[in-house]
């Protein structure tokens, strides 16, 4: 019986996370697919490689929490103008994937191409993929540019380009439960990536003092559970000829049964948030009820009024706000919760409140970590390096990290009573 066959995939993640993305990986392989049918690959700025099976890389899309896509490789050549990209698209057997009946979508990324316009480049792709359907059956696909069957992506660098077919469709970070974003949110695979770089396990406690609309408090609960972050969705894979629906199908219903179970056995989780806005905890609920979790802990709270949410220290994560953000909302005369009442203007709110700049809420915020949180560690992502001094904190270690195109540090801080204590050289979060 001869052995199936092995494609080259590419994932995509978040920038600073591929080493967390390759031990993921391992782990998935290791678990789901058996590790002849898994080869680790090369780590790369913003994603990493690995070669398997079909059954491996609908798995990754299942399973996955850091990766942002599944990319299978279709072609990889040197090319020197536009005609060149169009001859190495035009080669493919795209027949072999899917069928002139399929809509597709072109995306074109580029790092220091010599080619003077990219939009041409996608333009000659979706062409070449065209004229290939049209040689092979007499018809030719449809462009549809917001909810295709297939998504091809050509990337070209200084010399090379390497074609490769979607297997995701809908970026991965988009698991299916969350419809109430609030405002700047964070994607779900950068807050799994960070629970992975914190060392966070299911018997730690976790606490978010600003968890908004709750996105590192459910993706924490869907790791402590082990509920397979795309088990409520679909996938680009299922458009394509090569859909294994057997193999799919026993991924799939393991995965349900392992959500089952998980929810059957009411699991006290020992994950908690908290934030000054209702409004956004209203929404944090939803998020969890949509995501189908158990019942997570969280309460409206000015984050400088924080307490230890358990007896035992653990791990506290934020993605603080900055700037005028956190001026939405504020105290009112004795101290207690303010909310901005719907139709009232904001904007005069944040005014009125122009004496409570960055500097006193960050000063604040550090003064309740260090009186009230020792033995803890606690994680902020910013994009303001001068966050540890507003603190008054020193960090123990910072992680670059984006956030989008938006460059930002993960800064550690190891809390004890009044101050921070330095960790030896070297120590940095786990990945």
């Amino acid at each position: 019986m001869s052995s199936p066959a092995l494609f080259d995939f590419f994932l995509p993640c978040p920038r600073g996370l591929e080493a967390a993305l390759a031990a993921e990986l391992a782990e998935i392989g290791a678990r789901h697919t058996g590790a002849a049918q898994f080869e680790a690959g090369a780590q790369v700025p913003g994603g990493v490689h690995f070669r398997g099976n079909w059954k491996a890389g609908m798995a990754a899309n299942l399973h996955s929490r850091i990766a942002s896509r599944v990319l299978l490789k279709i072609a990889h050549r040197p090319y020197r103008n536009e005609q060149d990209v169009y001859a190495l698209a035009l080669e493919q057997r795209w027949e072999q994937w899917f069928s002139a009946n399929e809509t597709i979508r072109i995306d074109l990324t580029a790092i220091k191409s010599p080619l003077k316009s990219l939009e041409f480049a996608t333009l000659r792709v979706k062409d070449a993929v065209c004229d290939r359907l049209r040689e092979v059956s007499g018809a030719r696909p449809s462009v549809d540019t917001a909810q295709p069957d297939v998504r091809i992506f050509a990337f070209l660098t200084a010399t090379d380009c390497t074609l490769y077919l979607d297997t995701s469709g809908e970026p991965l970070f988009k698991r299916g439960w969350r419809l109430d974003k609030g405002a700047a949110p964070l994607r779900e695979n950068l807050a799994a990536g960070i629970l992975r770089l914190t060392g966070w396990t299911a018997d730690t406690p976790l606490y978010d003092p600003m968890c908004g609309s709750g996105t590192f408090l459910a993706e924490a609960a869907q790791a402590a559970l082990n509920i397979a972050p795309g088990v409520d969705r679909r996938f680009g894979f299922e458009k394509l000829k090569q859909y294994d629906i057997t193999a799919w199908q026993a991924l799939k219903v393991e995965a349900m049964d392992a959500k089952r179970k998980a929810l059957a056995s009411r699991a006290d989780l020992a994950i908690f948030g908290s934030d000054i806005s209702g409004d956004m905890l209203e929404k944090a609920r939803a998020n969890f009820e949509r995501a189908g979790l158990p019942r997570i802990q969280i309460k409206q709270v000015d984050a400088r009024a924080m307490t230890p949410p358990s007896a035992a220290p653990g791990v506290l994560v934020a993605n603080p706000p900055y700037g005028e953000r956190i001026e939405v909302r504020g105290r009112g005369p004795r101290g207690e919760i303010r909310e901005t009442r719907r139709g009232e203007n904001d904007e005069g709110f944040r005014r009125a409140h122009a004496d409570t700049p960055d500097s006193e809420f960050f000063q604040s915020l550090g003064d309740a970590l260090k009186q009230r949180f020792s033995g803890w560690r606690a994680f902020f992502l910013t994009s303001d390096r001068k966050l540890p001094g507003q603190l008054r904190l020193r960090e123990s270690a910072k992680t670059p990290l984006f956030n989008g195109a938006l460059e930002c540090r993960l800064f550690r801080f190891d809390l004890v009573t009044g101050s921070v204590k330095q960790r030896p050289a070297g120590d940095t979060p786990a990945a």
